[in-house]
């Protein structure tokens, strides 16, 4: 075994953090960059997929999160430590509601049901900022006060929203169960771009609220704060909530640490967001959720930017 693969296996030993992941959608938006950094860091990962296909993990199993039976069959096959459940639809925009939310909902329920039976302990979830009343939602994004952070009211409307918000309520019951997983994190993404999608969507394009008015762009932007985040840190969250020790279930904010405008925080909030309360000062292009939490609690902070 290479030096660096027995230094993992013994740094997993010695904190007895997960050995097998299972990764959810390991096929999808960001499932193949989880798995490469699962697998850097001394994890061993099988990929659970509806379509199966090619990945980097150590294995791949074909099954369906919505079914309780498939999912119950999937992770005790793959012998899981823990779960990475990002197998769900990731937008509302291609299905009908009620599919978009039984993606969400009841997936998450079978994962989570599933984990308690075979006594995973550690399950990560893909909430997203639409659990708070953000992104897809018809109407301007109430906000009360910036930046957010997970203290903030949660206002969802549309399926999408709606299933991501209870994702988030069901990984609060099974926390309270005594034989429910030990340790749940609901990480709420944002858009998450690759280094090719940032250049192409922010370097080669004005970011101005009256460039994305007319580029047709504004609404999506305005009622995300105007956050992103990138693959890679996205990865590394992942990461950190899979090898963490907190008990419970808890929801964890994720953004870059700027905004996707060029121009400066205090300028959009001033325009977009008056009524909202400030708790602290914008001195440049800060994001407009805090990520504090996650950085205390996971020890984690996002290191990429657009600019």
């Amino acid at each position: 075994m290479p030096t660096s693969e027995a230094n993992a296996a013994a740094t997993r030993e010695a904190s007895k953090t997960p050995e097998t992941v299972v990764v959810t959608g390991g096929t999808g938006r960001i499932g193949p960059t989880v798995i490469r950094r699962l697998r850097a860091t001394g994890h061993r990962v099988v990929n659970v997929s509806r379509s199966g296909g090619d990945t980097e993990a150590d294995a791949s199993l074909r099954a369906d999160m919505v079914d309780a039976g498939e999912t119950y069959g999937a992770f005790a096959t793959a012998g899981a430590d823990a779960v990475v459940h990002l197998g769900m639809l990731s937008t509302p925009d291609h299905d009908p509601g009620h599919v978009v939310f039984e993606s969400n909902a009841m997936s998450t329920y079978n994962v989570l049901q599933a984990a308690e039976a075979l006594d995973v302990d550690t399950v990560v979830l893909a909430s997203s900022l639409s659990a708070f009343g953000a992104s897809f939602e018809p109407e301007p994004i109430r906000v009360s006060y910036l930046p957010v952070d997970e203290a903030h009211q949660v206002t969802p409307s549309n399926s999408y929203g709606m299933g991501k918000h209870v994702l988030e309520v069901t990984a609060d019951g099974f926390a309270l169960r005594e034989d429910g997983p030990q340790t749940i994190a609901s990480l709420r993404f944002p858009w998450m771009p690759t280094d090719e999608q940032m250049r192409e969507t922010f370097e080669r394009s004005e970011r101005t609220p009256s460039a994305l008015r007319e580029s047709g762009h504004f609404e999506t932007a305005r009622n995300t704060l105007f956050s992103y985040l990138a693959q890679s840190d996205a990865a590394e969250l992942v990461r950190r909530a899979v090898d963490a020790e907190f008990a419970g279930h808890e929801r964890f904010f994720a953004a870059a640490a700027d905004t996707s405008a060029d121009v400066p925080t205090e300028e959009l909030v001033e325009e977009l967001y008056p009524d909202a309360e400030r708790r602290t000062s914008f001195e440049g292009y800060e994001a407009l959720i805090s990520t504090e939490k996650a950085e205390r609690m996971l020890g984690w902070t996002p290191e990429k930017s657009w600019r």
